[in-house]
């Protein structure tokens, strides 16, 4: 999408400061103004058939009129051009009942085509969303109507699967109630959507990663961190470090492509300023939905001085673990309870290279705050994130694995800078910046599904595929095939298999496959949690198991948009 930006100018003179607090009232100009309206964080009211609740509305029933236009926005005192559903950012939160048969008219106001994607919901393939995949996309000036019956309930989201839309602000949260009362008793509910704005054209943030990977990347090693090395580790081995770093002209800060510097972060639309507020009343159970609507972005998430029960992955109920902190990547939900008690807590949600945050406050009046914690310092990758169990240096999990690794004939090309021959298969590691911080921090090893495996078949076949790239010429794949270049990948109809993805990057990758349900496997072949989206960091191994039920063709790929739209997608074929 084209959008009239005025020219950007040189992140060196723009105060680090904007990008992390925004505006107090940042928002949609013409319509809505979520961080000025603070009834919107009381629990949601009917209010002539829609109710309103965060800051964006919230639309219930079985008819949806959805209109996709572009609406003029402000979150850092630069008014910018914005892709918005129903003049709204977050767009409104759609309310569904598990077992209705639902009907949402989307109408495109635009000049370009848009989409509309359900993520994580099980319908038929032409009704997923993705241009090209599935359908057509929706032309300007006309309405696609989606029909399909709702087979699940919980948190989820919807976006556009179009251009950069979804960066300009068209994404949405969806709450599926079940058809029969099950679950944890709560006495409030809220939804945390967490996402980053740019107020530069996405096409140029492209441009600029494409011409410079770390372009947006001012976390480089220091001398500091030079003599950090030294005092920990002795010289030879600081010195080797650092020399191996630059032969491979790879930085150990690169976690993320896009941080504060690029990237201003919100909290159901509102920024770190404008402080969205949700309420609660002493001693109540309150159930938070977080969803991770990012571009980019990992969030680190935690309440200080709050216990957090994780009581849902990626809409689906899984056994009750309680935490301090969770990471979570885009595209990936949690729910959570929480029992306040005190007057006010500070929702913190950090960026996870340490330069920004999404902050928000829960108060029994509006108002209130709570103090506001600093970043967390900022960690370098390791050799175990770079090498996987030949960079260990000890033992446990993080230490030697027995797979033998086979990397394809076309990951040795220009798409690929790095091969791990030894990944860890380990999935109790929080992450680089989550080991050892004093805090309880979520692993996938701690997440079980309530109801365990939906099919007791032992998987027919195994398809193992690499997540790869090339730093310098920002580019991603897979098996160093991007998806320009790719065939389709076949699934036979109903097969029970086993996916194996093995990160050849040093970048953590959400992937998503659509339209079916992807178990995460222990290393052990243990099945864990019904996930829709699952991210494998840096030099790591998974498996999962999916069954072949939904004919058709669908998406799979890395949930990072700039990688999606550099290759890391593939088209799957069930048939």
């Amino acid at each position: 999408m084209k959008h009239n930006f005025p020219p950007n100018p040189p992140l060196a003179n723009l105060p680090r400061r904007r990008f992390v607090q925004g505006l107090m009232a940042g928002g949609v100009l013409l319509g809505l103004a979520p961080a000025s309206q603070s009834t919107w964080a009381q629990s949601a009211t009917e209010v002539a058939g829609m109710t309103t609740t965060g800051s964006a509305p919230v639309l219930s029933g079985t008819e949806f009129e959805l209109t996709v236009a572009e609406s003029p926005a402000n979150f850092t005192g630069a008014p910018r051009m914005a892709t918005t559903i129903n003049g709204s950012i977050p767009a409104p939160t759609l309310r569904w009942r598990e077992g209705d048969t639902i009907t949402l008219r989307v109408t495109n106001r635009m000049s370009v085509p848009t989409s509309i994607h359900w993520h994580g919901i099980i319908l038929p393939f032409e009704m997923d969303g993705v241009p090209g995949i599935s359908f057509d996309g929706i032309a300007p000036g006309t309405t696609f109507v989606y029909r399909f019956k709702v087979q699940q309930s919980g948190s989820y989201w919807y976006h556009s699967h179009s251009g950069f839309q979804e960066q300009t602000g068209m994404y949405g949260a969806i709450i599926i109630d079940p058809a029969e009362e099950a679950g944890p008793q709560v006495d409030r509910d809220h939804v945390v959507l967490l996402s980053d704005w740019t107020d530069d054209d996405p096409m140029n943030v492209f441009n600029n990663l494409k011409k410079q990977s770390d372009y947006y990347n001012f976390n480089q090693p220091t001398v500091v961190d030079f003599f950090r090395d030294v005092s920990t580790e002795g010289l030879a081995s600081a010195i080797s470090k650092r020399r191996m770093w630059n032969q491979m002209r790879m930085s150990p800060t690169d976690l993320a492509d896009i941080s504060a510097y690029g990237y201003t972060y919100l909290m159901n639309g509102t920024t770190p300023r404008g402080n969205w507020m949700g309420m609660f009343s002493p001693g109540e159970r309150v159930r938070l939905r977080f969803i991770n609507g990012g571009t980019q972005s990992f969030f680190d998430v935690r309440i200080p001085g709050l216990k957090m029960t994780v009581v849902g992955a990626d809409g689906l109920a899984v056994e009750p673990v309680t935490v301090d902190e969770f990471r979570f990547g885009p595209g990936e939900t949690y729910d959570v309870i929480v029992t306040p008690s005190d007057d006010a807590y500070t929702i913190f949600a950090q960026s996870m290279d340490r330069t920004g945050y999404a902050r928000g406050t829960l108060a029994i009046r509006d108002g209130l705050a709570a103090p506001v914690p600093a970043l967390d310092r900022p960690e370098m990758l390791t050799m175990t994130d770079m090498m996987g169990s030949m960079g260990a240096t000890g033992g446990g999990a993080m230490a030697a694995s027995a797979v033998k690794v086979r990397h394809a004939s076309t990951e040795y090309g220009p798409s690929v800078d790095m091969r791990v021959d030894t990944p860890r298969t380990n999935l109790d590691d929080p992450g680089i910046g989550l080991r050892n911080n004093g805090r309880k921090v979520l692993t996938y090893a701690d997440l079980r599904s309530i109801h365990g495996p939906t099919d007791l078949r032992e998987p027919g076949r195994d398809m193992e595929l690499h997540l790869t790239g090339n730093m310098e010429r920002y580019t991603w794949s897979f098996d160093g095939v991007e998806f320009g270049k790719s065939k389709p990948i076949h699934f036979r109809h109903n097969e029970r298999l086993r996916v194996i993805l093995h990160n050849d990057t040093m970048m953590t990758h959400p992937m998503h496959l659509h339209g079916m349900w992807s178990e995460l496997e222990s290393p052990e072949g243990e099945v864990l949690s019904r996930r829709h989206t699952i991210s494998v960091q840096p030099a790591q191994r998974i498996s999962f198991l999916v069954t072949a039920d939904a004919l058709g063709h669908w998406a799979w790929h890395c949930h990072l948009l700039y990688h999606m739209d550099t290759g890391m997608f593939r088209e799957v074929v069930v048939s």
